[in-house]
C-alpha cells in the first residue's frame, strides 16, 4: 500500500517505538545513541519520567478550554518564564514558528504604534532560519527552503551574518528599519557561532539602542538550558526586547512562547494576535514541568558536559583540519569536506546524528546526558570521522 502522507520528508529508513534518555530504539528492538534530541526538542531525555506523569495526569484533568476563559497554568507558566528570562510577558502558540510570527507583528505593530513607519523592514541574516510560515520563510536566509513559494512577505532586510558593518549600512540606507531578528547561534545552518561569541549580542543591543529598534532573538533552539544558560543572552548582560522559544520548552510537547520587555511589551491589545491551542492546561503543564526539571541539574549538566564533548573532539581529531564551535551541548564539528553521507554509516554503527551546510556535524544531545554517554559519542563519531576523511586522502 502507498503511504497517505504528503512527501515533505526524506525519510531516514529506520522507525522508532519508544526512547529511554538519551537512547532510542527502533521498531526492531536495536538501540541508538541520539544525538539530535528531536532537533534540540528533549532536552530532558526521551519519556522523561517526571514530564510524562506530569502530562497523563493533566490529560486526566483537563486538556483545554480555550483563551476566551482564564487559563490558571498559563499564568502560572507565564511567570515561571518571567522568572528565568527577566522578561516581563508571554504569548503562547504552538511552535517556534508561531513565536516567530508574533515577534514580526510585534515590530510592525511597534513601527506603526510609535514610529509612525507605513513600511517598515526587520534586518535578518543570511544562512538563518526562522520557520517555514510565509513570513518566517520569508525571514530565514535559505533560498533552498523558499523555493517555489514565491513572491516572499517583504519587509526584511538582509546582511550577511556575524558583520556589524553590514548592519550599519543598512541603517544608513533605510530609515524603515525598524528591529533587528537573530539567533544567537545559528542552528540548521550547522551551528556557527558569531567571532566575538556572545559578545555579537551585546553590540546588536547597543544598536538597536543607538537606532531606536527591537532587538528580537530567536532561542527557538538555543533556549532552555541547551548552551548552558536558560537563554543564550544570559551569557551576557542584556536584555532582548523580544524572544521566541520552542523546541525545547515542553520535552516533546509542542509549545512555543514570544517573551517581552520594555518598549516591545505595550504593542498587543485584545484582538491584535491570537490562537486556539496556543497555551491550553496541557501544553502549559509540559511546559512547566519541563522548566521545573530542567533547574534542577540539566542546564548546568550541559555546560559541563559540552565541553567535555567539544575538548574530546578537538583532542582527537584536531589534527586533521577539524575545527569545533558551539556552546554547551549545541555543537557544531567542522569537516573540511563535504560529509553527508555520515548520516547513514553513523545509523548503522548506533548512532543518531545531523549534518547540516554539508560538512557540519550538528550534535544536539539531551541535556541529562553523562560523562559516560558523552564520551561515547565523541569515540563513536571520531572514528567514523577518521575512517571517512582517511578514503579521502586514499582517493
Amino acid at each position: 500500500m502507498t503511504s497517505a502522507l504528503m512527501p515533505t520528508y526524506a525519510r531516514q529508513p529506520v522507525g522508532f517505538s519508544r526512547g529511554e534518555g538519551v537512547w532510542l530504539y527502533d521498531t526492531q528492538g536495536r538501540r541508538y545513541l541520539d544525538t539530535t534530541a528531536g532537533i534540540a526538542v528533549c532536552g530532558l531525555g526521551h519519556a522523561n519520567p517526571v514530564v510524562a506523569e506530569a502530562i497523563a495526569e493533566q490529560a486526566r484533568t483537563l486538556v483545554h478550554t480555550s483563551n476566551l476563559y482564564e487559563i490558571p497554568l498559563q499564568e502560572e507558566l507565564g511567570a515561571a518564564l518571567r522568572e528565568v528570562s527577566g522578561m516581563e510577558l508571554c504569548f503562547f502558540g504552538n511552535s517556534g514558528a508561531e513565536a516567530n510570527e508574533a515577534a514580526i507583528k510585534l515590530a510592525r505593530m511597534f513601527a506603526h504604534k510609535h514610529k509612525n513607519i507605513a513600511e517598515p523592514a526587520i534586518i535578518v541574516m543570511e544562512n538563518s532560519f526562522h520557520g517555514r510560515t510565509l513570513a518566517t520563510l520569508s525571514a530565514t536566509g535559505n533560498k533552498k527552503v523558499q523555493d517555489g513559494f514565491g513572491p516572499l512577505v517583504q519587509g526584511f532586510v538582509r546582511v550577511p551574518h556575524d558583520d556589524i558593518a553590514a548592519i550599519e549600512k543598512a541603517a544608513a540606507e533605510n530609515p524603515n528599519i525598524v528591529a533587528i531578528l537573530v539567533e544567537p547561534i545559528q542552528g540548521e545552518s550547522g551551528v556557527r557561532m558569531p567571532k566575538d561569541g556572545f559578545g555579537y549580542l551585546e553590540t546588536l543591543r547597543a544598536i538597536c539602542d543607538k537606532n531606536d529598534w527591537l532587538l528580537m532573538l530567536d532561542e527557538i533552539q538555543t533556549g532552555n538550558g541547551r548552551t548552558g544558560k536558560y537563554f543564550a543572552y544570559q551569557h551576557t548582560k542584556i536584555l532582548p526586547d523580544v524572544v521566541s522559544t520552542a523546541k525545547g520548552l515542553g520535552n516533546g510537547f509542542p509549545i512555543g512562547a514570544c517573551l517581552v520587555r520594555g518598549k516591545a511589551s505595550d504593542l498587543f491589545g485584545p484582538g491584535n494576535h491570537g490562537t486556539t491551542y496556543g497555551g491550553t492546561p496541557l501544553g502549559c503543564r509540559a511546559a512547566l514541568t519541563t522548566i521545573q526539571e530542567l533547574q534542577k541539574g540539566p542546564i548546568a549538566n550541559a555546560a559541563v558536559m559540552g565541553e567535555r564533548i567539544m575538548q574530546g573532539f578537538r583532542d582527537k581529531l584536531g589534527d586533521l583540519g577539524v575545527t569545533v564551535e558551539g556552546a554547551g551541548l549545541m555543537i557544531g564539528v567542522v569537516l573540511p569536506r563535504n560529509c553527508t553521507e555520515l548520516v547513514a554509516r553513523a545509523r548503522d554503527e548506533g548512532v543518531l546524528l545531523i549534518v547540516s551546510a554539508d560538512n557540519r556535524i550538528r550534535l544536539l544531545p539531551p541535556l541529562i546526558i553523562t560523562a559516560e554517554e558523552a564520551d561515547l559519542i565523541v569515540e563513536k563519531i571520531s572514528a567514523l570521522v577518521r575512517a571517512f576523511l582517511a578514503e579521502t586522502v586514499a582517493a
